[in-house]
């Protein structure tokens, strides 16, 4: 076992089973043993490739997409461009080159990220060293101006809860301790009121997840936009309701079993966009599309052009491997969504037109 499963353990051995919400944080977040707060996982020396590391036109065009959002809602001479859970900083690095050509956009910008892990906060710092840049650990440390925000492969690793629909009701999947070692477990039969709305649509034996913390930070970013202005772009795997078991766990760009290396291997699960969406109704609009539709609104087929035309051998085919890659429907151009809120009185964001 990890030293971290040797921790959980002992801890659930002596009190009781916990949550699978509670098995991700301490995973992902363990002062001395979890995942973020230890190493760098990003990258091909990581254990996963973000969108940014595949292309620089990802960033490109979401940088161009905040400009334009910003240009349309008059121009407010401050604002906070800001992203949440901002990697290595690439994603930033990438809207801060395609936007300095935006006239005022920097000149009134104030960056901010929000970010937990020190290990990765050192790495934004080198990545972005040009800047002046605020590091926040919550959402609702944000200030109070216009909000121009992106959160890229965010929302898929804020823990979720299990539950199994049952004839009498919810069983909840639980991390047990077991004589080998650390195993899932169910919960008697409850009722749960915050899933009633989900017995109409699913039958016995079928699996609904739901993040707590999620809803609270859509709530909060969407009160700022809805009160200051501005929008956020938000990019990640998912679908509009959820339907199913989708935790898994990846090491070295593979996948394996959630319980197998506690604090060793990154652990997310898909996205409910409609909740998301339900916890900004009636302060904002929202929209969501496709990745792959979302960039080629935006342009993304003539950029990768006009970038080929100076590259040649390998590169010119790593280049087109990530054009299809970000794009292709058994990629990551389906799978991955791309979810705007918006101030009800403003524009959509390019790339979300009806």
């Amino acid at each position: 076992m990890t030293p971290l499963a040797k921790i959980l353990h002992r801890r659930i051995s002596a009190t009781s089973p916990i949550t699978i919400a509670d098995f991700m944080a301490e995973c992902l977040l363990h002062p001395e043993h979890g995942y973020y707060t230890t190493r760098d996982p990003f990258g091909r020396g990581g254990d996963f490739t973000t969108a940014p590391e595949i292309s620089q036109m990802f960033g490109e065009l979401v940088g161009l997409a905040l400009a334009q959002s910003w240009i349309d809602q008059g121009q407010p001479p401050a604002f906070a461009l800001a992203e949440l859970g901002p990697g290595r900083g690439t994603l930033m690095a990438d809207v801060l080159r395609a936007t300095r050509a935006v006239p005022g956009f920097h000149t009134a910008m104030q960056l901010h990220l929000v970010e937990a892990s020190g290990v990765l906060r050192a790495r934004q710092k080198e990545t972005l060293s040009q800047y002046r840049v605020d590091w926040l650990d919550t959402a609702g440390a944000l200030p109070p101006l216009p909000l121009f925000l992106i959160a890229n492969e965010f929302f898929d690793a804020l823990p979720i809860r299990q539950f199994r629909r049952d004839k009498a009701g919810w069983r909840e999947i639980h991390v047990a301790a077991t004589p080998k070692g650390l195993g899932f477990g169910l919960t008697a039969p409850v009722p749960v009121d915050m899933l009633d709305h989900r017995l109409a649509d699913t039958r016995p034996g079928d699996i609904v997840e739901i993040r707590p913390s999620a809803g609270p930070i859509i709530a909060t970013i969407a009160s700022r936009i809805a009160r200051f202005g501005g929008c956020a772009l938000v990019f990640d795997y998912g679908d509009w309701r959820s339907l199913g078991d989708t935790l898994q766990a990846l090491r070295n760009h593979a996948p394996e079993p959630p319980l197998e290396n506690p604090g060793e291997a990154d652990l997310t699960a898909h996205v409910d966009f409609q909740a998301l969406a339900e916890a900004a109704a009636g302060t904002v609009e929202a929209a969501v599309t496709t990745q792959g539709e979302f960039l080629q609104r935006l342009g993304l087929a003539q950029r990768a052009q006009a970038l080929a035309a100076n590259l040649s051998g390998d590169r010119l085919r790593e280049h087109e491997a990530a054009y299809h890659r970000l794009t292709a429907p058994a990629q990551m151009g389906t799978l991955f969504k791309a979810f705007a809120l918006h101030p009800k009185t403003a524009p959509r964001p390019p790339g979300f037109e009806p």
